[in-house]
C-alpha cells in the first residue's frame, strides 16, 4: 500500500509539475494543465492511477481552504459593501443562467433516443450555472484583479454561487425519487440549519478561536499557527458537513470571522501551501475522472452542450452586467471569465444520482461537458484580451486596485514604526501595520490602530499581507535582524516597492551596504543630535556655534562611515571619533576644509 501511494505521488506530482509548466509556458493557465494531466494519467487513458473518486474527496480539502482564505480577505465591514453585488448581481445569475441552461439541457435531450424529464432537466441545468470559484479566483489573483471593481464583482457572483449549495441541494431533495431521502429533514429544516450553524461558526471565532490564537502567539511557535489554522478550517468543515450542509460554507464564515483579526496575515500565508496543492489534486482528480469513452461516444453532444452552455451563460452574464451599469467590455469579460461549469457541479450531479433523478451515464456525461467547459476559458480569456481591455481615456488611468488597500507595509509598530505610520497616515496613505507583539498589538488595539501579527521578514506573510500592491515597504524592527540578504529578496519579489529600513548601529548600516533600499535610517542619530543641540542652547551657547559643532561632527560621522564601507572594518577610522574637546581655532579650520 505504501509504495502504491508512493508510485501514486510521484505520478500525479510529476505530470502534473510537467504540464503546468507548459501550460504556463504557453499562457493557458494552471487550471489546464492539471486537467489534462490528469486526463492523461487517468484509467481513461495510459491507466497509470485510478481510484480517482477517492482522491477528489481528499482533494476537495483545497476548496475548502480556498474559500478560508477568501473568507480572510472579507470582514463583515467589506461583504456589507457588496450586499448589493452579492445578492443582486449573485441572485440574478444564479436564476437566470439555471433556468435558461436547465430549459437548454431539456430542448437539445429530446433530439436523443431517451430524452431528459424536467427534473431531470433541472437535476442538470441548476448545478450548470454555477462557474468555477477555483479557477476564476486564481485567474483574477495572478492577474492582480481581485481587489478591483471587476473583481468585486466576479468575486461577487461567484460567493453567491457558493451560498447556493445549500438551496439547490434541497432543490434536489425535494424532487428527489429515492424513497431513502423521504425521510431526510425537509428544505425548511436544512435552512435552518445553515442559520444555526452560522451562528455557532461567529459565536466560535469571536470567543474561541481568537482566544486560541493569541495564546499561540504569545508562544511565537509557528507550527502551531499552522496547525490550528488547519484545525480550523477542517472543524468548520466537519460541523457543516454532520448537518448535511456546504462544507466550503463553513471554511468561508470561519475565514469571514477571522479577517478582522490581527492573525489573518499570518494564517493566510501558513494555510496557502496547502490549499495549492490540495487544488491542484482536486483538477488532477477532475482530469481523472473524465470520461473520455462518454466523449467518444457521444462527441457532438458533449462539444454541442458545452458550447450552449458557454454562449449561454456569458451572453446572460453580460447582460446582467450591462444592467448594473457596467461599461459593454467589462460585461462581457465577467461574461467570459464566468461562462464555464464548476467543480460544484459535480456534487450535485452526484446528489442527482443518488436521488434518482439521472442514471450514472448521465452524470459521467455532464461531467465531461463541466470539464471541457473549464478547459476553454483560459483560451477564451486569452483570445478576446484585445477585445475586452479597455482603451485609456485622455488624462485617465486604467482600473487598479480598490482604495482599501494598503499602499504602505510599515514592519515593526514599537516607538519607531510608531511615528513613521503615523507620518504616512497624515499624508493620506494607506498603511498596514504588522508586528509580532501580542502586547503591542493588543495596546495599539486599545488606541484604535489595526496591527496584524506575523513576522514581517518571511516573503509569503509579506505577499499575503498586500506587498505586491504596495508602494512602500518600511522595516521599522527593534535590534539588528535584517541583512542584505533580506533586502534582496524583498526586492526581488516586490520591485515595484521602495523600501526603507531602520538600522540598529552603524554596524548595521555597514551590513545593508550595497542592498537595493531607497533609504536605511539610524534609530538614534536624529534624536541624539536633538538633544546635543538642546543641551548646548542650555549653556547660553549661540546657536551659530552649535551648529558649527553639528556640522563638525556629520563631517566626521560621514568621512568615517565612508571609510567602514569601503574597507567593511568597524574599527577604521578611528581617528574621527570626537574623544577630546576640539579647540576653537582646529574647529573653524575644519569648518572650513568642509565647506571648501
Amino acid at each position: 500500500m505504501t509504495e502504491s501511494l508512493l508510485f501514486d505521488g510521484v505520478v500525479l506530482l510529476g505530470s502534473g509539475l510537467v504540464f503546468v509548466l507548459i501550460f504556463r509556458r504557453l499562457g493557458l493557465g494552471a487550471t489546464l494543465g492539471y486537467l489534462v494531466a490528469g486526463a492523461l494519467v487517468g484509467p481513461q487513458a495510459l491507466g497509470l492511477i485510478d481510484g480517482a473518486e477517492g482522491k477528489i474527496g481528499v482533494a476537495e480539502l483545497g476548496i475548502t481552504l480556498l474559500l478560508f482564505i477568501v473568507g480572510l480577505e472579507l470582514n463583515l465591514q467589506r461583504l456589507w459593501k457588496l450586499k448589493k453585488e452579492i445578492f443582486g448581481l449573485g441572485l440574478l445569475q444564479v436564476v437566470l443562467c439555471g433556468l435558461a441552461v436547465s430549459g437548454v439541457v431539456l430542448l437539445i435531450s429530446q433530439a436523443s433516443p431517451t430524452p431528459f424529464s424536467i427534473a431531470a432537466a433541472f437535476a442538470l441545468g441548476l448545478p450548470l450555472a454555477l462557474s468555477s470559484t477555483a479557477q476564476v479566483l486564481p485567474m483574477l489573483q495572478s492577474a492582480g484583479r481581485l481587489r478591483t471593481p471587476f473583481g468585486e464583482r466576479a468575486f461577487s457572483i461567484l460567493l453567491f454561487q457558493d451560498l447556493s449549495i445549500v438551496p439547490l441541494i434541497t432543490i434536489v431533495t425535494v424532487m428527489s425519487r429515492n424513497p431513502a431521502d423521504m425521510n431526510g429533514p425537509p428544505g425548511w429544516l436544512l435552512f435552518l440549519y445553515t442559520v444555526l450553524a452560522i451562528a455557532g461558526l461567529i459565536l466560535a471565532g469571536r470567543y474561541l478561536l481568537r482566544p486560541m490564537f493569541r495564546i499561540i502567539g504569545n508562544l511565537g511557535e509557528r507550527e502551531m499557527f499552522v496547525f490550528a489554522g488547519l484545525f480550523t478550517v477542517i472543524a468548520a468543515a466537519a460541523v457543516m458537513e454532520a448537518l448535511g450542509l456546504s462544507t466550503a460554507l463553513g471554511a468561508f464564515v470561519a475565514g469571514v470571522m477571522l479577517a478582522d483579526s490581527p492573525y489573518r496575515h499570518e494564517l493566510e500565508a501558513d494555510v496557502e501551501p496547502f490549499r495549492s496543492i490540495l487544488l491542484g489534486l482536486f483538477f488532477l482528480a477532475v482530469g481523472m475522472m473524465l470520461d473520455l469513452h462518454a466523449i467518444a461516444d457521444r462527441p457532438f453532444f458533449v462539444l454541442g452542450m458545452a458550447l450552449a452552455l458557454i454562449v449561454t451563460k456569458a451572453v446572460i452574464i453580460m447582460g446582467i452586467g450591462l444592467i448594473f451599469k457596467m461599461t459593454w467590455r467589462g460585461a462581457l469579460a465577467l461574461g467570459l471569465l464566468l461562462s464555464q461549469g464548476g467543480e460544484f457541479g459535480f456534487v450535485l450531479f452526484a446528489q442527482a444520482q443518488h436521488a434518482f433523478l439521472i442514471k450514472p451515464e448521465a452524470a459521467s456525461l455532464f461531467g465531461a461537458i463541466v470539464t471541457l467547459s473549464m478547459a476553454t476559458t483560459p483560451f477564451l480569456m486569452s483570445a478576446t484580451k484585445g477585445l475586452r481591455t479597455e482603451p485609456d481615456k485622455d488624462g485617465g488611468t486604467r482600473e487598479g486596485p480598490m482604495s482599501d488597500g494598503a499602499n504602505a507595509l510599515v514592519v515593526g509598530y514599537g516607538r519607531f514604526g510608531q511615528t513613521v505610520a503615523q507620518m504616512l497616515i497624515a499624508q493620506g496613505i494607506p498603511v498596514t501595520l504588522i508586528d509580532m507583539d501580542i502586547e503591542m498589538i493588543d495596546i495599539a488595539e486599545g488606541f484604535g490602530a489595526k496591527v496584524y501579527y506575523g513576522d514581517g521578514t518571511r516573503l509569503d506573510l509579506l505577499r499575503q499581507a498586500g506587498a505586491s500592491e504596495a508602494e512602500l515597504i518600511l522595516f521599522c524592527i527593534d535590534g539588528d535582524q535584517l541583512d542584505a540578504e533580506l533586502i534582496e529578496a524583498v526586492h526581488e519579489a516586490f520591485p515595484k516597492s521602495a523600501i526603507f529600513a531602520r538600522a540598529f548601529d552603524r554596524r548595521a548600516l555597514i551590513k545593508l551596504k550595497g542592498t537595493p533600499a531607497a533609504g536605511v535610517v539610524r534609530e538614534v542619530l536624529e534624536s541624539a543630535v536633538k538633544m546635543a543641540r538642546m543641551a548646548m542652547r542650555s549653556l547660553n551657547i549661540a546657536e551659530e556655534e552649535i551648529t558649527r559643532a553639528e556640522d563638525m561632527y556629520r563631517a566626521r560621522d560621514k568621512e568615517r562611515l565612508r571609510v567602514q564601507y569601503e574597507t567593511g572594518d568597524p574599527r577604521a577610522a578611528i581617528d574621527r571619533i570626537l574623544t577630546q574637546p576640539v579647540r576653537e581655532s582646529e574647529g573653524a579650520n575644519e569648518g572650513e576644509e568642509e565647506s571648501e
